[in-house]
C-alpha cells in the first residue's frame, strides 16, 4: 500500500482540501484501497481543529468532503509515509529542518 502524507502550515485549509480531492479521486477510480492518505501541519496552533469552514463549504459545493481535525507532522510521519508533499516552498523547507535525515 503507497501512503501520502499532504502538508501545510496550519492543517485546516490546503492540506485537508489536498486530502479531501485525493479521497475523491482515488475513490473514482477504485484505488482507496490501495492508497492511504492523511495530511498535517508544520505548525502546531490549530492542532485538533476541524477544517477551516470557508475551505470546507468551497470543497462541498464542488462535491468534496473534508473531515478529521488538525495535527502536526510527527517525526514518525517520515518512516510512516511513502511521500510527504509540501503545499509550499516554506512547508517543505519546513519539512526538510524535520526530517531525521537527508534521505527522509
Amino acid at each position: 500500500m503507497t501512503r501520502l502524507l499532504f502538508v501545510c502550515m496550519g492543517n485546516i485549509c490546503r492540506s485537508p482540501t489536498m486530502e479531501g480531492v485525493m479521497r475523491r479521486l482515488l475513490r473514482e477510480q477504485g484505488l482507496e484501497d490501495e492508497i492511504q492518505i492523511d495530511s498535517a501541519g508544520t505548525g502546531d496552533w490549530h492542532v485538533g481543529n476541524p477544517p477551516d469552514e470557508r475551505a470546507t463549504d468551497a470543497a462541498r459545493r464542488r462535491g468534496i468532503v473534508l473531515e478529521g481535525a488538525a495535527r502536526q507532522v510527527r517525526p514518525s510521519d517520515f518512516e510512516d509515509y511513502d511521500l510527504l508533499l509540501a503545499a509550499d516552498r516554506e512547508n517543505l523547507a519546513h519539512l526538510r529542518a524535520l526530517a531525521p535525515d537527508d534521505e527522509a
